[in-house]
């Protein structure tokens, strides 16, 4: 069997394979905590339960314009005028499938074969596999400090002549870090002047602790959404805890969003309007959703940053905002493939590979879930590799002795 040599090189996604895996094991009775999957335990806001429900009772359940159903624009116009103070007309705003479409469509759209766009690690899974569907060329710049924010001048060194974009992830996945006011503000003032992309995933922006927040791109330039080189991707899957939904958005200026119309017309035909009818609700309704999602996933974020203390041989920087941790585990001298799959085996806890977030050695684990799930899970992990933890542990109703330290 003949198959694109292209297709053939994407890699499989980590996350998804991993909680196939967590799947089979809870199907044969293990209990299994997934610390892996970055997807809120909390219900579907009402508010988009209900706009939902009504679209289905109506019957109308048809195609959609390709860039997404007045209503669901109208709300995302008013959302961006909101939170990032910037007025978008209907032709600046696509809806998709998902955030990620959206990049898709964005990076389908920008790029020409052997056009290069900057990386930021740790980054998220998708964005080099994303950029290499398009025969782009993802190039990483990894901080040379050690920790998870680069300083300006390496992006400024790792950009050619080929660069058509930079990718900035903030508050990020895997690390929760947040990129300083500064550093997004050279960011911007570079790429306006170079023409170059700035491509904003603020996924998570709402989701950060400590009185810390996420600055939008748009703050540092004076230039309206028309003739500015920024492009937003937001969407509902995090902030309302609406995975399933599969609703993204894309605000740019409207000649991309015109080019991204006719590709996503010619893919996916348009976004189903029962998940938009959803998501309008969701952006609608009463916001309190989200700051309770905050707290319970901040509370959450501090249950890990106190069991971490007692990890001998792990390194944590506090997550500042998502509800993802990305501890450094290399003192256990192992890779972070093997160090998950051993996990998994030992402890029957689902992490990720900091390898496919660039960050080899170390792991990522999601407090997405319970309380009861984030310190069962990260006692499990510390009874596996930590020497000075217990020797026995209870994993169901299972007691496990440790006999490989």
């Amino acid at each position: 069997m003949k198959l694109s040599k292209l297709a053939t090189e994407i890699a499989e996604s980590p996350t998804f394979a991993l909680n196939e895996e967590a799947r089979l094991l809870r199907e044969r009775g293990e209990a299994v905590i997934n610390l892996g999957i970055g997807e809120p335990k909390n219900k579907t806001p009402i508010a988009a339960v209900l706009a939902s429900g009504a679209k289905l009772t109506s019957g109308e359940v048809k195609y959609t314009p390709p860039d997404g159903l007045p209503a669901m624009k109208k709300a995302v116009i008013r959302y961006t005028e909101e939170n990032y103070n910037r007025l978008a007309a209907p032709e600046n705003v696509i809806v998709t499938n998902g955030a990620k479409q959206s990049l898709f469509n964005i990076f389908y759209s920008i790029l020409n074969p052997q056009d290069e766009v900057i990386v930021i690690a740790p980054y998220w899974v998708s964005y080099p596999e994303i950029i290499k569907m398009c025969y782009g060329v993802p190039v990483i710049v990894t901080p040379e400090d050690g920790t998870f924010t680069p300083n300006f001048a390496e992006i400024e060194r790792a950009v050619t002549s080929y660069t058509r974009a930079i990718i900035v992830n903030s508050p990020n996945n895997p690390s929760g870090a947040i990129y300083p006011p500064e550093l997004l503000a050279k960011i911007v003032e570079f790429c306006e002047r170079k023409g170059i992309y700035l491509i904003c995933d603020d996924i998570y922006h709402k989701l950060t602790f400590d009185r810390n927040v996420a600055e939008p791109a748009w703050k540092f330039t004076s230039r309206d959404i028309e003739n500015s080189h920024i492009i937003v991707v937001n969407g509902v899957a995090k902030l309302y805890g609406m995975t399933g939904f599969r609703i993204g958005w894309v605000v740019a200026p409207r000649d991309l969003v015109k080019v991204m119309t006719n590709v996503q017309a010619q893919t996916t035909s348009c976004v189903s309007p029962v998940s938009q009818a959803a998501a309008e609700g969701a952006l609608n309704g009463m916001q309190s959703v989200v700051e309770a999602l905050r707290l319970q996933i901040e509370n959450n974020r501090n249950v890990v940053l106190q069991e971490m203390k007692s990890f001998n041989g792990a390194r944590l920087i506090p997550p500042q905002g998502t509800f993802y941790a990305l501890p450094d585990m290399r003192a256990f001298g192992t890779s972070s493939v093997d160090m998950a799959k051993f996990i998994l085996k030992k402890a029957l806890v689902v992490t990720v590979p900091g390898r496919e977030f660039g960050m080899e050695g170390f792991i990522r684990l999601s407090f997405a879930g319970s309380v009861k799930d984030v310190t069962e899970g990260l006692a499990r992990i510390r009874w596996a590799l930590d020497p000075t933890s217990p020797n026995e542990i209870y994993v169901g109703d299972k007691k496990l002795i440790r006999d490989w330290l």
